[in-house]
C-alpha cells in the first residue's frame, strides 16, 4: 500500500517511448520497471521515484536493481554509467522480469531457450514415471500436460515465433512423447525402432505445442482488444512506433502471427 501510494504521487517524464503515450513506469507488487527513451530520461524518472518513496520510508534494493539498454545496436549505452544517490547500478545484457527473460536486442530466442531448459529439468524429474510400466499411457499423458507442458509454455501468449523456435519446440515435444509411447518392435525382424514423428502425432490425439500456443495467443489478443483505449496494454497492441525502420528484413511481429492465424481459420484480415 505504501509503494502504491508513492507511485501514484510520482511525476515521471513521459518523453521516452514513442508509442501512443505508453507508460514510463510499470509496477507489479514490489517489482518496478522504469522505461525511458534515453539514459537521461531514465535517470530523471528514477530520481523522481526514489524521492517519492524516501518520503514514506522506503528504500531501493540496490543489489536487485539492474538496468539494460534495449537496442539493435549492441554498442548502445556501453559508455554510460547509471548512478543514483551514490549507488551505481549494474548494466546487464538480460534479466528475468515476472518470470520472463528479457534481452537487450529484444529477442525471443533466449526466452525459448530458458523455457526449454526448465521443461527439460521438469521432464527428467518425472522421467521414471513416464517410463514405468505400472502406469497407463493416458496417465502418463496427463502427467505431461499438467506437469511439463505448463512449464514450457509459460508466457507463450506474448511469443512471436520463427520457424527455428517452432522446430525447437517440436523436438522437445517429440522427445517426451517417445518416452511415453516407447519404441516399437518389428514383427518380422524383431528389431526395436524409434517412432517417427508422424506416428507420434497419430498416437497423441491431442494438439501438440504449436496449436496450443496459437490458441492461447488468439485468446489473449481477444482479451486485450476488449480492454478499451484507456488501458496501456491495448494502446501498445494498436500503437505504431514513430521513426523509421532500420535497413534489412523486418522482424516477425506478434501481430503478424495473429493475422496469419486468422487467415488459417478462414477469418481473413481483421482490424
Amino acid at each position: 500500500m505504501a509503494l502504491e501510494y508513492a507511485i501514484r504521487r510520482v511525476q515521471v517524464n513521459q518523453d521516452g517511448l514513442k508509442l501512443n503515450r505508453a507508460h514510463q513506469l510499470l509496477a507489479y507488487a514490489d517489482d518496478v520497471n522504469i522505461l525511458g527513451g534515453s539514459i537521461e530520461t531514465l535517470k530523471e524518472n528514477t530520481d523522481a521515484l526514489v524521492a517519492a518513496t524516501r518520503e514514506i520510508g522506503l528504500e531501493v534494493s540496490a543489489d536487485k536493481t539492474k538496468y539494460m539498454v534495449m537496442s539493435r545496436d549492441q554498442n548502445a549505452g556501453r559508455i554510460h554509467s547509471f548512478r543514483i544517490d551514490n549507488i551505481t547500478f549494474e548494466r546487464v545484457e538480460e534479466f528475468k522480469y515476472l518470470g520472463t527473460t528479457l534481452t537487450n536486442p529484444n529477442s525471443i530466442a533466449e526466452e525459448i531457450k530458458s523455457r526449454l531448459e526448465s521443461g527439460s529439468a521438469c521432464y527428467h524429474s518425472v522421467q521414471n514415471l513416464l517410463s514405468s510400466r505400472l502406469l497407463s499411457k493416458n496417465l502418463k499423458i496427463k502427467i505431461y500436460r499438467t506437469v511439463i507442458l505448463p512449464v514450457v509454455l509459460y508466457g507463450c501468449e506474448t511469443w512471436s515465433l520463427t520457424l527455428r523456435e517452432e522446430r525447437k519446440l517440436r523436438v522437445f515435444v517429440n522427445m517426451v512423447l517417445r518416452r511415453i509411447f516407447e519404441p516399437r518392435r518389428q514383427e518380422v525382424t524383431g528389431d526395436w525402432r524409434r517412432l517417427h514423428n508422424g506416428k507420434l502425432n497419430d498416437l497423441y490425439s491431442s494438439p501438440n505445442n504449436l496449436p496450443v500456443i496459437k490458441l492461447r495467443r488468439m485468446r489473449w489478443s481477444e482479451h486485450v482488444a476488449q480492454m478499451g483505449e484507456e488501458r496501456g496494454m491495448y494502446r501498445i497492441l494498436v500503437g505504431k512506433p514513430e521513426g523509421r525502420r532500420p535497413l534489412g528484413r523486418p522482424r516477425r511481429r506478434w501481430m503478424d502471427n495473429i493475422r496469419k492465424y486468422l487467415q488459417e481459420v478462414g477469418c481473413g484480415y481483421m482490424d
